[in-house]
Parts: structure tokens; sequence; C-alpha cells
């Protein structure tokens, strides 16, 4: 019984002893496949460095406004008698927009009228009398003020007529109607707004650090979307103070073409242009990553034998790119595409514009950074041009206009 016992667990041992050692073998041959493997290079998009013009910008958000806009209301009450435009009309300064009631108003006029011609009328008889020493001065200056209280009567009576004209205050486009005939307005009723669709201004603000750069008559670029600035105007104004609890300085513009498709009241992108400077490395942005230990790019060397790359990026950077020379032997002898090594590179980066970023330090021209692709790479992966990957990069230099 103990012997069979024994023989069992002799085969147990085996067994078990055959199976471990069997799992350590693969384990090792899998290892040994994959430590023998050659790296897979991963497809990335590239450009070149080189330096160019750099037109820096302060950039701002802001309002359109008509340079006159107003909204139009009554200055006297009454009621609404008729309504003289329609909504987006275009029209002359002096024309009749609304007409309230002044029956009453101009049906007291010849009374009016008739009462100060009498007061004319009694101040000459009493002058008269007064040079025959018949009328006392206290007459005459009854006489006095009997003529300029008709006379104001008569005037109040025309204001009020007038007043009932609501007129168009400029050339301009009304907006839409705000009243009904046969409504009883009070003063300040809106009528409706009106705008000078001409000209138009934009007022925005930039922060106290700015507000050196800014002069009058700057150039200045609006646009209603982020990136298409497509109209051009001039600063007009600029506030002569900071405001204490914002830290803004506020600034006003006018656009140069009135024919824009802007309307007062809309956000506008605004960007005012500065002056520009030669010979500055820019990068789209996306070749710049950030990370805790700083901002870097990876720089593309062609892969070789060990202690190769160095004396590649030394080439490289006394103006041997590669985006050139990859995309011409980017099918070598073999039909495979050429391969590179991606080497971290920490670099300083300075002012953003327009979807580009300005390289202060750690890179020089002639270099090739990867603009796309970054999250498949570490420092010294193997990659491969391909520009169709993101196709606005082919042919792109990195410099910002």
């Amino acid at each position: 019984m103990i012997k069979r016992f024994i023989i069992v667990f002799i085969l147990l041992v085996l067994v078990c002893g055959g199976l471990i050692g069997f799992n350590i073998v693969r384990d090792q041959k899998i290892a040994e496949f994959f430590a023998n493997m050659p790296p897979q290079a991963v497809a990335v998009s590239a450009t070149e460095v080189e330096t160019g013009e750099w037109r820096p910008g302060i950039e701002a958000v802001g309002t359109v406004k008509a340079v006159r806009g107003v909204d139009l209301g009554a200055e006297t009450s009454g009621v609404v008698r008729s309504v003289n435009f329609s909504s987006n009309d275009r029209v002359s300064a002096g024309e009749v927009l609304v007409q309230l009631d002044d029956e009453v108003e101009k049906a007291q006029i010849p009374g009016a009228e008739a009462a100060l011609k009498n007061a004319q009328s009694h101040l000459k008889r009493i002058r008269n009398l007064r040079d025959k020493a018949v009328a006392t001065e206290s007459d005459l200056d009854s006489a006095v003020n009997s003529v300029a209280a008709a006379r104001s009567e008569l005037e109040r009576l025309r204001a009020v007529v007038a007043q009932k004209a609501i007129k168009a205050p400029f050339d301009g486009v009304a907006g839409i109607p705000r009243i009904d005939v046969g409504q009883y307005v009070q003063p300040g009723t809106v009528i409706a707004t009106f705008q000078d669709l001409d000209r138009l201004r934009v007022d925005f603000t930039v922060p106290e650090r700015d507000a050196g750069l800014l002069s009058m008559g700057q150039s200045v670029r609006f646009g209603a979307e982020e990136g298409e600035l497509a109209y051009d105007g001039r600063i007009t104004g600029i506030d002569p103070k900071v405001d204490p609890s914002t830290r803004l300085v506020s600034v006003r513009a006018e656009l140069d073409t009135p024919e824009n498709g802007l309307l007062p009241g809309q956000f506008v992108f605004v960007r005012v242009q500065l002056d520009t400077e030669p010979d500055i490395i820019a990068l789209p942005q996306s070749t710049v990553i950030t990370s805790l230990y700083g901002d870097y790019v990876y720089v593309l060397v062609p892969a070789g034998p060990e202690g190769q790359s160095a004396a590649a990026d030394e080439g490289a950077s006394e103006g041997g790119g590669l985006v050139g020379t990859a995309e011409a032997s980017e099918q070598g002898a073999s039909g495979q595409p050429e391969t590179y090594k991606a080497d971290q590179v920490f670099v300083k980066v300075g002012r953003r514009n327009q979807g580009t970023i300005e390289v202060l330090s750690g890179l020089k021209p002639g270099q090739t950074v990867v603009t796309s692709g970054q999250n498949k790479l570490q420092n010294g992966s193997l990659a491969t041009v391909n520009n169709e990957i993101d196709p606005k990069m082919t042919g792109v230099a990195g410099s910002a206009q």
C-alpha cells in the first residue's frame, strides 16, 4: 500500500514538474521571440523647421455696434394714427415713421395765433398811450408779458404737433415696429430700433499689459468665427484708464467696409495687428507637447546603427532637413518607406498666433519635427513620414504669416 502511494506521488511530481518546466521554457521562448523582433515603425506626419516672418497680434472678443444706432421712442403721449414703415425699410433722415393723433393741438393753434395777434395789438396801443403819458409803466410791462405768454403758448402747441410726428433722426434701416395703429403710447415707449448699417464699430477690451502696444489708427481684423477674420478696421478710440475691477482697457475700432454682413449686437472675434518680426521659428501648435517636465517635440533623424543619430542630428541642424528627402525617398530600393528615429527634444515656447506657436530655443532651422502622431511615439521610437495623415502639413514651412 505504501509502495503504491509512493509510486503515485512520484508520478504526480514528474507530471507537475514537466508542466512547470514546459511553461517556463515556453515563456522564455516567447520572450526571446519578441526581444529579437524588430520594432515596428510608426507612421507620422512631419515638417521642416524654418525661420520666417511672424505677425504677432492681440486677440480679443468684442461686440458690433452701429456708429449711429438708437431705439426710437415717443417724446409725448398719444394715440397712434399711422405707422409709415415696415421692418428693414431703409429710410432717410426726416421721414415721418409714426404719426400720433395731433388733431387737438392743431385745432388749438389758430386760437393761439389769434391770441398772439391780439396781445401784439394791445401792446402797440399801450406803447402809443405811454408815449402820450396816458398809460403807466405797469400797463406797458403787462402788455409785453401778455405778448410773450401768447407767443410761448403758440410755440408750445407747434412743438407738441412736431413731437407727434416721430421722424427718422438719420439715414438708416428701421427694425420691427413695436406699436400698432390705435395703440396709446406714453413718453419713452419704444417705437422700433433704428440703425445706420453703413458705419459699424466694434467695442472690445484688452489686458492692461497690452495697452502700451495700442495706437490710434492701428489695423484690426474682425470675424464672426475664430480663425476666419475676414473684415478690416482701424482703432478709433482707446480708453485713457484701466478698469480697476477687471484690469482691462476698453478699445473701439471702426470697420472699413460697410458691406460686411455683420449686424449691431453681434459677437465677433478681434485681432489687433502688431508689427511683423523677422527670423522667428514658428510651428503648428500640434507639434509641441506639454508635460509635467516641460514642453517638448519629437525630432526625426535617420535610423541606423547605434551612434549615428547624433551625427544625423548634427547634419540636420546644419540645414539638411528630412521632409524633402523623406518624401523623395519615401519608397526605398526595397519598396519600403524610409525609417527614422524620433528623439524627444525639450523646447522653450513663446507666443501663440492663429494655430502656430513660437519656439524660442531647443530647435534649429533644418531639423524635422513630428506634427501629428506623437501619441504613438516615445523617445527612440522608429517612425516613417507620411504627410497624408495630416494633408495640411504637406509643404508647410515652419513660419507664421
